[in-house]
C-alpha cells in the first residue's frame, strides 16, 4: 500500500523522474509500472539515442491507439534540444514520461520538462535490504538449476556490505561467486 502501488492500481500514472544513484532499482520501477498499467514502454538511453531516435518512438506512440510510455535512462545525458522534443507531447498526455537519472535533475533536466513532472529521490540501499535482496536470488538461481547453492552467512554479510548500496553491483558479486564456487555432489 505504498505510493508506486496506488499510483499503478489508480490507473492514471503521471510524468515521473527517478533520481538516486546507480543499482537502486529507478529502471525496474519504472518496468514495473509500465507493465502494472499496461503501458507500452520504450525505452531510450541517454549514452545512445539520438533525436531522430526519440522522434522515432513518438511518431510509433502516435499511431499505436494505446498508452505509451517513454522511459528516458540517463536523461542527464540528453541534450535540451533531445529533451525539447518531447515537450509537446508530454504537455498534450499523449505520453508519459518516466526518465531517470543519477544526476541532481534540477540542474540536468530542461526546466519546461521538469515543471511537468513529480521526481522521487530513490537512496542508497542498506546492507539489509542488499542482503535480502541477495537471498532471493540464491533462492532463485538454486531453483532455476535445481542445484542447492549453500552462501555462508558472513559471505553473504560480506557482499551485502561491500556493495556499497549498489544491488546490480551486489548481484553482479553474488553470480562471480556462484561461477567461481567449488561443485560438490
Amino acid at each position: 500500500n505504498q505510493v508506486f502501488r496506488r499510483t499503478v492500481e489508480s490507473g492514471h500514472i503521471p510524468n515521473m523522474i527517478f533520481y538516486g544513484p546507480s543499482g537502486v532499482g529507478k529502471t525496474t520501477v519504472a518496468s514495473i509500472i509500465a507493465a502494472g498499467s499496461g503501458m507500452k514502454l520504450h525505452k531510450l538511453n541517454g549514452t545512445t539515442a539520438s533525436t531522430s531516435d526519440i522522434k522515432s518512438v513518438l511518431n510509433d506512440i502516435g499511431t499505436l491507439g494505446t498508452d505509451g510510455g517513454i522511459l528516458l535512462d540517463e536523461i542527464q545525458y540528453f541534450n535540451k534540444r533531445q529533451q525539447q522534443s518531447l515537450l509537446e507531447c508530454v504537455e498534450q498526455g499523449t505520453v508519459t514520461l518516466i526518465a531517470s537519472t543519477t544526476e541532481n535533475p534540477y540542474f540536468y533536466v530542461y526546466n519546461a520538462l521538469l515543471s511537468r513532472c513529480t521526481v522521487f529521490e530513490f537512496k542508497a540501499l542498506t546492507a539489509a535490504d542488499i542482503r535480502q535482496g541477495l537471498q532471493n536470488a540464491v533462492a532463485r538461481l538454486g531453483a532455476d538449476d535445481q542445484t542447492p547453492i549453500l552462501i555462508p552467512d558472513d559471505a553473504l554479510d560480506y557482499l551485502a556490505q561491500s556493495a556499497g548500496g549498489d544491488m546490480r553491483k551486489a548481484l553482479g558479486n553474488l553470480e562471480f561467486a556462484v561461477t567461481a564456487a567449488p561443485i560438490e555432489n
